[in-house]
């Protein structure tokens, strides 16, 4: 099972795992469980034997980390540095040999046809659902409706158009004068409101995206832009992949400091979750504005109610009176992360560093605009 597809020379491969002794260990069931950095989960790897090598991606992190494989028998404990691999073999069934490698997501490289430019600009539109339209271009004839959502690695097209080339492989993908060849390209359950599909940030890693709503486009640049006057920085925060930062909520003059994932794909403004709300102890004594519902990027829907946050500070800089739904059981992560949807996100302009792993934010001329409590 590959959790995401990588050009790699199979010949290659198979001649590096053959010039070294690898750890082997054992198991009677094709279903592994898998603690990446902390974060243990049962059963999300499938033994393939025919793949050689079988590649797991590590969850993005700026440090070391560990990730421990468990099959129903054994299990082995590896140090993942940024830029690393690990070669080892899993003998299913004391036959089949599953060559298998653990890899830093920080060790993949992009398939973009490298840019003269020192910066690349993809103009977009903010549509009435508040998503950031692109459109791309595919194998240089059929044009088709993008969204960029940071809450998402890679790009995904709906199964609607997946099914349009299932005559073609999709050789090449173009947003504006970037080029894709043979991008990685997943199935989405969902997208925007007229989307066909949608990218994330992985798509630009190592580099760092400017998104100006003001002006309507995103910046794809090789060194941070000179003019920064403005913007206040911080650190990303990677978990589980999912590009966060921490925010503080302030209610009755006492702060609640939680991590907030970036989905500039979704149109509600805040999630909340509900485990974070009983870790930080979080009062549940905010009037409830109304009752309602959202579907998350698997098209799993969830039940809200939704309250008005008095005070909010991101990057330093205060939100008042912000409409925010919280979830009525634990959600769509195993971690307690809450959300910022594009509601609340397309009111900065934001600059993120994906050498340094830093974020740039400054109110932009959406900043003081009203909220909507059907957010």
């Amino acid at each position: 099972m590959k959790k995401v597809f990588l050009l790699v020379s199979i010949f290659n491969s198979i001649s590096t795992f053959g010039q070294q002794t690898l750890p082997i260990i054992k198991a009677h069931s094709k279903n592994v469980s898998i603690n990446d950095g902390g974060f243990l989960d049962q059963n999300a790897w499938s033994l393939s034997p025919e793949t050689k090598p079988d590649i797991y991606i590590a969850d993005r992190s700026s440090k070391s980390k560990w990730v421990v494989f468990y099959t129903d028998i054994d299990s082995i404990k590896v140090k993942i540095k940024p830029g690393s691999s690990f070669d080892f073999i899993i003998l299913l069934n004391e036959k089949d040999t599953c060559y298998t490698r653990i890899v830093s997501s920080k060790s993949i490289k992009n398939s973009t046809i490298p840019s003269e430019n020192r910066s690349d600009t993809i103009p977009f539109t903010l549509n009435q659902f508040d998503a950031i339209h692109v459109k791309g271009i595919i194998n240089s004839t059929d044009t088709i409706n993008l969204h960029f959502d940071i809450g998402t690695l890679d790009f995904r097209l709906t199964r609607e158009t997946l099914g349009r080339y299932k005559s073609q492989r999709i050789n090449q993908l173009k947003l504006g004068s970037l080029v894709w060849n043979l991008p990685n390209i997943q199935t989405a359950n969902q997208a925007s409101h007229g989307m066909d599909g949608r990218f994330g940030w992985r798509v630009f890693d190592e580099k760092i995206i400017e998104i100006d709503y003001d002006n309507k486009f995103i910046v794809i640049h090789n060194t941070l832009p000179k003019k920064m006057k403005g913007y206040k920085k911080s650190k990303i925060k990677f978990i589980q992949s999912l590009f966060c930062i921490e925010s503080a909520i302030e209610l009755n003059n006492k702060k609640y400091i939680g991590d907030f994932l970036f989905d500039t794909g979704s149109d509600l403004t805040m999630v909340i979750h509900p485990t974070w709300m009983k870790n930080q102890e979080f009062p549940n004594t905010l009037e409830v504005v109304k009752k309602s519902s959202f579907s998350d990027g698997a098209g799993k829907k969830y039940e809200t109610i939704m309250v008005s946050i008095p005070k909010l500070s991101v990057n330093s800089f205060e939100l008042k009176h912000i409409p925010c739904s919280i979830l009525g059981y634990e959600g769509p992560s195993s971690a307690p992360i809450n959300y910022f949807g594009n509601a609340l996100l397309k009111r900065f302009n934001i600059i993120i560093d994906l050498k340094k792993d830093h974020i740039y934010l400054k109110p932009n001329s959406l900043f003081n605009t009203a909220f909507k409590m059907s957010n």
